[in-house]
């Protein structure tokens, strides 16, 4: 096991999850998950009890106009907990079995409880809570996708110190953009993938927004380091995050691929050097995966999602030469360039760049156009150089948080970039 740099601030954040799982109350007995059983209709009980459960979630699925993923977790297990669903505003409501899967690992212990909703009319307004005995959350919303256009928020690395950043960040974007349907997270979602307490906070962040919209989360590097910062195995994010099946037996929940609209979506997985030391093969495995997916998609737009960027802005110890293609380049971007992919949205480097096109490694007016999201938590890189090779435009300096929106049509792709004040940064526009 590879140990990775220490910085102060994780010095800090280590101390503060060791006081907190000194307080942690204790571990349950694992169960096994429920099988999952076929919605019946009834009519909606009234239900004035609350149900003690927290960080209700909407998550993507392979094809979110017809299917939704609904998750919670609590302290405790609670038999008989179902999912009501109902058109929005019905007197009658379908259900479904919800399973329920026991988790710990050193500083995390707790029941998740998934529900998934399949068979769904596209582009219609739901309703669902969560339910057991006389004991039920609130009514919440879920529309379905439609097969047309569509607006989804993309945030870069959310890890923070407190998250205060990463709060103010995601809600005024969602404020801002009321017609979103849903949003994605890059990657490095929390500073330390083991530690609860950054768990708890990423999610008490999102509330109110990740309710009402799918999540499509792309797991980073901090997701695999562990409480003493050293790789691990990326377990507490796999199991808070119930993502579309990709049909590995090695890695599930790694990586996977959705349909949205016109869009066909890749998720890649780039955490090789945390994640090769204990499961190796990931990356021939992924790379497989990829050029059958993406052929067997009929989608107009082909979208890749990845947490580590293709570039590198280290010097060369030997050569003294700045940047260029990294090892996560010549990987994926000669499979990207045969296959056809539209755009690719990197993050990692905490930065705003915008490379255009790129074809066989070189700037092109043809081929993928590549994007580093930039940074919606308060860790910030400074001093990151200038490539004056790929780097088209940049963020303004110095960088501060941001977001992205992305609308798609059938005849285009809108990608612009947000300050915190709603100043528009860059806009790419791609057509065909």
């Amino acid at each position: 096991m590879n140990e990775t740099h220490i910085f102060s601030r994780r010095k800090f954040l280590k101390l503060c999850g060791s006081t907190i799982l000194a307080l942690h109350l204790g571990h349950w007995e694992p169960v096994q998950a429920a099988a999952a059983g076929k919605s019946q209709l009834h009519k909606v009980r009234s239900l004035p009890n609350r149900l003690d459960i927290q960080y209700i979630r909407q998550l993507i699925t392979a094809d979110s106009a017809t299917s939704r993923t609904i998750m919670c977790q609590a302290g405790e297990l609670f038999p008989g907990v179902l999912l009501e669903y109902r058109l929005r505003g019905a007197a009658e409501a379908a259900s479904a079995d919800v399973s329920y899967d026991y988790f710990t690992d050193r500083d995390f212990a707790c029941y998740f409880y998934t529900a998934k909703l399949s068979k769904l009319t596209p582009q219609q307004d739901y309703e669902y809570r969560f339910t057991r005995s006389e004991a039920c959350s609130d009514w919440l919303p879920l529309r379905t996708a439609g097969r047309g256009s569509f607006k989804a928020i993309i945030f870069p690395d959310s890890q923070c110190v407190d998250y205060s950043c990463w709060q103010k960040t995601s809600k005024l974007a969602a404020l801002r953009n009321p017609d979103a349907e849903f949003f994605v997270n890059m990657g490095d979602l929390v500073d330390n993938g083991e530690a609860s307490w950054q768990w708890d906070a990423w999610f008490d962040a999102v509330s109110g927004l990740i309710e009402h919209m799918p999540l499509v989360p792309v797991m980073g590097n901090h997701e695999a380091y562990s409480l003493e910062w050293k790789y691990c195995l990326p377990d507490t994010f796999l199991h808070e995050f119930a993502v579309p099946d990709n049909g590995s037996k090695q890695f599930p929940g790694y990586y996977y691929s959705f349909d949205y609209g016109p869009v066909h979506f890749i998720v890649l997985n780039t955490q090789f050097e945390e994640i090769d030391g204990f499961r190796s093969g990931m990356l021939a495995e992924q790379l497989t995966w990829l050029r059958r997916d993406v052929k067997k998609s009929s989608k107009k737009w082909q979208v890749v999602l990845m947490h580590r960027d293709v570039l590198t802005y280290d010097t060369d110890a030997a050569t003294g030469k700045h940047g260029g293609i990294c090892d996560i380049g010549h990987d994926f971007m000669p499979a990207f360039d045969e296959l056809g992919i539209d755009l690719v949205l990197t993050a990692h480097l905490h930065t705003y760049r915008n490379r255009g096109h790129l074809y066989d490694f070189q700037p092109a007016d043809h081929g993928p156009v590549y994007i580093v999201t930039g940074v919606a938590g308060d860790i910030r890189y400074p001093g990151i150089w200038i490539d004056p090779v790929f780097d088209k435009k940049i963020a303004p300096q110095p960088e501060t948080d941001n977001y992205l929106t992305l609308e798609a049509s059938a005849n285009a792709l809108h990608l612009r970039c947000f300050l915190p004040n709603g100043s528009e940064t860059d806009h790419v526009s791609l057509q065909k």
